[in-house]
């Protein structure tokens, strides 16, 4: 029994297929699929069910593919403390990021990153929080950067800041004219939501206890935050905003934006890794470089209100 032959079952298992399998590992699929045979002729056991598709495992299969896992994670520490003998940070970091932050915080964050870590290669993907809770605990990120509490016992969050909702209105809004807002006042004909599976779109109808109103003439979800915005400034309307996305506001659009009256609803965002994650050091490196780009005021949870996702 050989590490190889324990990521090939992995690979497998998270794949659910032997050719996606092997594309992932850089080998051919017979390869991949003689070596996995061997592995259960060592064991004495099959792992897999091939004659469902997708493959899954059998029984015993998942027990055994759950402590290989551990064993490569395990095996992987082992490379982590050499790379810490060296006093070195380099190596692949896989991070998932909700669409929500992706345009607003990384952007400020990865050129210093990158400059400071000429070895480190960085692979980002844009996901919806379900997908990234799936793939830390298939092992297919190191971290993730979301919205949280995620209510998640094999994964750790890291809180790196708390950010404000805050409402952005077109000016015929009967609430223009006000300074500050509080959540009964906002009008739900009125509102502009993200789409089902944005958690952010969770944290807004907690936060206004939305209701659908049969009678509009028009309901649109959109994907983006920035159509949101344009939703509102060519047909009226609210919509709520995550605080970070107004850096690059204009004095006009500014104009537009009103703040909650204290405790203002935020929302917690953390580093989440899994809880037998491995590259410590170089996601410990990330959440520096995250929070040198935060300011002071957004590190503390004072006098704000944490909108649950899950409610």
């Amino acid at each position: 029994m050989t590490i190889v032959q324990l990521e090939y079952a992995v690979a497998i298992d998270t794949y659910r297929s032997f050719v996606q399998a092997a594309q992932k590992c850089f080998v051919t699929q017979p390869t991949l699929s003689m070596q996995v045979q061997k592995l259960e002729e060592q064991l004495g056991v099959k792992l897999f069910d091939r004659s469902r598709q997708p493959i899954v495992p059998t029984e015993i299969g998942v027990e055994i593919i759950e402590q290989a896992r551990k064993i490569i994670s395990e095996s992987n520490k082992i490379k982590e403390i050499i790379g810490d003998r060296n006093n070195e940070i380099s190596g692949e970091l896989k991070l998932g990021i909700i669409p929500t932050i992706a345009p607003y915080l990384l952007p400020k964050v990865l050129g210093n990153f990158l400059t400071k870590y000429p070895k480190v290669n960085l692979n980002i993907t844009e996901l919806h929080t379900d997908v990234i809770i799936q793939q830390l605990k298939l092992g297919m990120l190191d971290c993730g950067i979301l919205a949280t509490p995620l209510a998640q016992p094999t994964l750790v969050e890291n809180p790196l800041y708390y950010e404000n909702f805050v409402a952005y209105l077109s000016k015929t809004s009967p609430l223009f004219k006000k300074k500050a807002l509080i959540p009964s006042d906002l009008n739900d004909d009125q509102l502009w939501l993200l789409n089902e599976g944005h958690c952010m779109r969770n944290q807004i109808l907690n936060l206004c206890q939305h209701k659908q109103n049969n009678n509009n003439q028009l309901e649109y979800n959109s994907g983006s935050i920035e159509t949101l915005i344009r939703m509102v400034d060519v047909n009226n309307g609210i919509t709520i905003l995550p605080e970070l996305c107004l850096q690059d506001f204009c004095t006009h659009k500014l104009d537009k934006v009103r703040y909650f009256k204290s405790p203002e609803p935020s929302r917690e965002i953390s580093l989440v890794t899994h809880q037998n994650f491995v590259k410590k050091r170089l996601i410990s490196a990330l959440k520096d470089e995250v929070l040198d780009t935060i300011s002071k005021r957004m590190k503390s949870k004072k006098k704000k209100e944490i909108i649950d996702i899950g409610k």
